[in-house]
């Protein structure tokens, strides 16, 4: 017999879970090396192959979508993704569109791109803002 109470998760998805637990002990203790955890994480689970639900909106007066973006109170726009269905469902009642993401072209995508700031991970809930510098870090670029 089957568990039919868990919610579905994408296989690509499975192991994210590992990425909340570490936001979860950095927003409790903020420390250098609870961020270097969250960050190899996010850089084991990239070299997985693990995925990221990548938020979208239809681009103005385009029939192509565009990558969602969020503007934090210092001006930085970043895209927005996240870590499960969950996740993406705890934002504010908003119903957004999504696609996944490898990892592993994500990242190395938003660094070169102008205008945004890096990746915000689950902006509703556990939160982790990736900067480019961040990202070059998961990367192995620093």
């Amino acid at each position: 017999m089957t568990d039919t109470s868990a919610p579905h998760t994408d296989p690509g998805l499975e192991g994210n879970e590992k990425i909340e637990a570490a936001i979860l002990a950095l927003q409790q203790e903020a420390s250098q090396e609870l961020l270097a955890h969250a960050l190899t994480v996010l850089r084991r689970r990239m070299r997985e192959n693990g995925q990221l639900i990548l938020a979208v909106e239809p681009s103005a007066g385009k029939e192509q979508l565009a990558l969602k973006t969020i503007q934090t109170p210092d001006g930085n726009l970043w895209w927005v993704a996240f870590t499960s269905f969950e996740e993406q469902n705890r934002g504010g009642g908003s119903v957004m569109s999504g696609f996944l993401a490898d990892m592993d072209q994500l990242f190395p995508s938003a660094i070169p791109t102008d205008g945004i700031h890096g990746i915000i991970l689950n902006p509703w809930n556990r939160t982790l803002m990736l900067n480019k510098a961040l990202l070059q870090i998961i990367l192995g670029n620093n």
